[in-house]
């Protein structure tokens, strides 16, 4: 069994030299003794490809990642001009051939360490589908804003697609390869987290959460998303309830 990890990765010069690092030093090890099917109780390493998609760079973190790609453990893809992070995830997806896909951002506020919590319940064969919730877990403080317009998203997702969700604008969501592969979708910037979410929730598929480490960072240190995509959130969840 293969995990793909899939990095959107743009402008992020001072970060993806020491994100790549951890993820490659990971390992992702599940106990055998809850795997459903499975005879042998000994635990099991999952083999690991990262998935980098540059999204158009212009602060050096191209020339990085060429100097990365040199090691031949990442397969790295460049978007010739910046598309969003929906469009650089959605070429990861295309290009990923493990069983198991999950979403890394490369600014260092999500830790690949949690990846083991993130993927036991898939292969255990228990769902399809896990989101790391940083509400459930501890957390250095996020913006308050930023949390305000978390909850009622959230809020919104539980509303219209009848689930209890504690945290729809999570990175780190985790899928069987089947599953993420089978949605059509088309963000270009941060609405993916929605789009994603209305789309599996419409296909039958309960989404299991885990607590994770987060550890946001401001404005000044390089965070990108802004309260000008909570309203296009909101609009996509809205959106998707009623067209695919």
């Amino acid at each position: 069994m293969k995990l793909s990890v899939i990095m959107p990765v743009y402008n992020e010069r001072e970060t993806i030299r020491e994100i790549l690092r951890q993820v490659r030093a990971v390992k992702v090890v599940i106990p055998g003794n809850h795997i459903i099917g499975r005879q042998d109780d000994s635990p099991l390493e999952l083999e690991k490809e990262i998935v980098v998609v540059d999204d158009g760079s212009t602060d050096g973190s191209r020339d990085i990642l060429q100097e990365e790609e040199q090691e031949g453990d990442l397969k790295v893809f460049y978007h010739e001009a910046n598309q969003g992070k929906g469009a650089a995830v959605r070429t990861g997806i295309e290009q990923a051939t493990g069983d198991i896909l999950v979403i890394q951002d490369a600014d260092l506020e999500y830790d690949p360490r949690d990846y083991p919590k993130l993927i036991q319940p898939i292969v255990e064969g228990r769902v399809k589908v896990v989101y790391g919730s940083r509400f459930l877990g501890p957390r250095k403080a996020m913006l308050f804003w930023h949390m305000v317009a978390n909850k009622i998203l959230t809020l919104t997702t539980n509303l219209l697609y009848n689930t209890i969700l504690s945290d729809m604008e999570t990175c780190y969501k985790a899928f069987r390869a089947e599953v993420i592969k089978g949605i059509p979708l088309h963000a270009r910037r941060f609405e993916l987290e929605p789009e994603i979410t209305a789309k599996v929730l419409k296909r039958g598929h309960r989404i299991f959460e885990v607590p994770i480490s987060y550890y946001g960072r401001e404005y000044h240190e390089g965070k990108k998303i802004g309260f000008w995509d909570a309203p296009i959130a909101l609009w996509t969840l809205i959106k998707y309830r009623f067209v695919d």
